[in-house]
């Protein structure tokens, strides 16, 4: 029996996101899970927030800006 996990509530993983793809990037995500024995959901996640961090960073503010905060600051439309 596998061992129980406890997240702290705040960690715990309990919103959905669903993404379309087509039956070439469907094939694709397949082999290179299986290939790697990594989980889709583990995949995307990592590729998603790695996309943003890497965004993050990219975008610093200049010296003259206020420092951002990831989870603080308003969404701008």
């Amino acid at each position: 029996m596998g061992r129980q996990r406890t997240k702290e509530p705040s960690l715990r993983r309990t919103n959905k996101q669903t993404i379309l793809l087509n039956n070439r990037e469907l094939q694709a995500l397949n082999l290179y899970c299986e290939r790697y024995r990594i989980s889709k959901s583990e995949f995307m996640r990592e590729a998603i927030m790695r996309t943003i961090l890497e965004r993050f960073d990219h975008d610093l503010p200049s010296l003259f800006e206020e420092s951002p905060t990831l989870f603080s600051r308003t969404m701008r439309k």
